[in-house]
């Protein structure tokens, strides 16, 4: 595995060599008794104090290896790379099909401190510039491991998508000495229009220029540039394991695949590539969640790529969204109102 550079849009691509991997038939190595093939887990994280709760593994089939240096060099006027980096297995419990709108706030808030601590631990590698975690759920969503889990990487470059998430925050603010990102809280509360879930701290969305219908987006409602950091702060995960859950069990409800992505500041423990651009950092930037639904079977053909298609005016998601059970197993639950949650904030 390696990653080349597109000259033209300077996104890294993962280029493997060509193997494939067939579908197993045996025993999952996750599930109880499995013990994951003998492979000791990086981070065991208990849940209700019993050890076998969230476990994290080296990834079985890893697109990053940690060992050496990422090698970068020439190649004519192309630039290529070892794939160094890190990619692990997150387990999120014994249970093999296992949603997280079906688990308990107590088994989710174990996930959610988990994530904080292994992202925390990586940036400690000067090597890896961003580091995140990702979730693929359903028959549709390309998931290879069928046990339930999330996984994270680690990587020597930054996303594209990421990069320019960075640079945009960081016009805004420059232009405004606002964080672009909670102007956007701001707004969707007063308008309420795109609102699903409202909690004293977070604050569920349907975007404004949703890319694919019903996506949604879970954005603290005060600035934090960074979600470990924010997270291993107080350790205050109950409100964000609810609000996760309650949006997760509407999801579910219009789709059986999304792909969850969790969005968080870069590794400043490394030389940035362009001088002086983490000097605003901690205030133009604010981690959030990002949630892309899989409701088409079949996509739309693009003229040009990125230039996304929705079905469904993000509005009308969010109206539905509000609507749907909050819960798997029970009737809805009572919601707080606009008022009582910017009481709160």
């Amino acid at each position: 595995m390696e990653l080349r550079k597109d000259p033209i849009t300077r996104s890294w691509v993962l280029m493997a060599n060509g193997e494939t991997f067939e579908a197993t038939t045996a025993a999952c190595p996750y599930c109880p008794g499995g013990e994951a093939g003998g492979v000791t887990p990086i981070l065991t994280h208990s849940i209700y104090g019993q050890h076998s709760g969230v476990l994290v593994y080296p990834h079985p089939r890893p697109l990053y290896r940690i060992e050496g240096e990422s090698e970068r060099r020439g190649d004519g006027f192309y630039d290529r790379m070892r794939a160094l980096g890190a990619h692990e297995l997150i387990v999120e419990g014994a249970e093999h099909n296992s949603s997280l709108s079906m688990r308990t706030e107590a088994e989710i808030i174990s996930l959610l401190d988990c994530w904080a601590l292994r992202i925390d631990d990586l940036k400690r590698d000067a090597r890896f510039k961003y580091i995140t975690v990702f979730k693929n759920y359903g028959e549709t969503s390309g998931q290879q491991i069928r046990h339930a889990h999330s996984e994270l990487t680690a990587t020597t470059f930054i996303p594209r998508r990421i990069l320019y998430e960075l640079r945009a925050a960081q016009e805004y603010y420059q232009l405004k000495e606002r964080c672009v990102v909670c102007d956007i809280v701001r707004q969707e509360e007063q308008q309420a229009q795109r609102v699903v879930d409202l909690s004293p701290r977070y604050l569920a969305i349907c975007p404004f220029a949703s890319r694919v219908p019903y996506e949604l987006w879970i954005v603290p409602r005060y600035h934090h540039a960074s979600y470990e950091a924010d997270m291993l702060r107080d350790r205050a995960y109950a409100e964000l394991a609810g609000i996760l859950k309650r949006s997760l069990a509407r999801l579910e409800q219009v789709t059986d695949s999304y792909h969850l992505v969790l969005h968080t500041s870069p590794n400043t423990n490394r030389r940035p590539e362009v001088p002086g651009y983490w000097n605003t950092l901690q205030e133009d930037y604010h981690w959030h969640m990002e949630i892309l639904p899989i409701t088409e079977k079949r996509s739309k053909s693009y003229s040009i790529k990125e230039v996304y298609f929705s079905s469904m005016p993000p509005e009308k998601a969010a109206a539905r969204l509000r609507e749907l059970p909050a819960s798997r197993k029970a009737a809805p639950q009572s919601k707080l109102t606009f008022d009582e949650g910017k009481q709160s904030k």
